[in-house]
């Protein structure tokens, strides 16, 4: 429980002045928060209410999408909310393929430019940026960072604490190189999420997500690489499911808690 966070959109259409109610009531001192629902509430609204219920916010999801017009300009915004909302982390979602083209090479190749065009900024904030490579069935239209290598080797060209990588369980899952490689990354990880890979996926595949435990992937297997790697940081629970999302938010609290502690 000590290193619990409840990401925000695990209850996405939980109220964010009754989710840290929720939270706090719970025990739960870390939540993970969506640009989106803080612009809605308001930055620094939001700000006074998480700092002023004692709740730390281990990070705020997300940024990136850098085949998009005006990405850089969004990207810096999106730096100074998290440094406004006390979050040491930004996760990036790198982005799909621009409208009407193939070349996912040179797509990869502007991602890590645009990275490094942001480093300075992020770096005077106080900032880590978090890559996170999701599950190639993304690649086309979500983020064309794929796998944990295309992340390392971008963020390896900057210092530790300024670039990093997320462990997101439901895009790693698969791959059968990952652990050991986790494993070696060391300060590398910037955060921890969990979700469950589930059959069958939905329509759209980005609500299939699982709570802990109601899926296949191994989460033993994981806690024990980020162990290994020295990570001692936040556990996110992350998960985008439309069912989950219509029952009350106390009960997907509840849940998310018991998946969490089973494993």
């Amino acid at each position: 429980m000590s290193r619990f966070s409840f990401n925000q959109i695990t209850a996405k259409h939980w109220e964010l002045t009754e989710l840290v109610k929720g939270v706090v009531d719970a025990g739960v001192d870390k939540v993970a928060l969506w640009r989106e629902p803080v612009a809605e509430y308001g930055l620094e609204r939001s700000a006074a209410l998480v700092r002023d219920a004692g709740l730390t916010v281990t990070t705020l999801c997300r940024s990136g999408f850098f085949q998009l017009d005006g990405w850089f300009d969004d990207n810096r915004r999106a730096i100074d909310e998290t440094a406004a909302l006390g979050a040491p982390v930004l996760v990036l979602v790198s982005g799909g393929l621009p409208e009407g083209s193939r070349d996912i090479a040179g797509a990869r190749a502007h991602v890590a430019d645009a990275i490094a065009r942001l480093v300075p900024h992020a770096a005077a904030a106080g900032v880590t940026l978090a890559i996170e490579p999701l599950h190639p069935m993304y690649a086309a239209d979500r983020c064309v960072i794929s796998t944990w290598d295309q992340a390392m080797a971008i963020a390896e060209q900057h210092p530790v604490g300024q670039v990093g990588v997320t462990v997101d369980t439901y895009h790693l899952w698969w791959d059968d190189t990952v652990l050991p490689k986790i494993e070696a990354a060391g300060e590398r990880i910037a955060i921890y999420q969990l979700a469950d890979w589930i059959t069958p996926l939905p329509a759209g595949v980005l609500t299939g997500r699982g709570l802990p435990g109601d899926g296949c992937v191994d989460f033993r297997a994981f806690h024990a690489a980020v162990e290994k790697a020295g990570y001692t940081g936040p556990i996110e629970v992350e998960v985008m499911n439309e069912e989950l999302w219509q029952r009350p938010g106390p009960e997907i609290l509840a849940d998310t808690l018991a998946g969490y502690q089973s494993l």
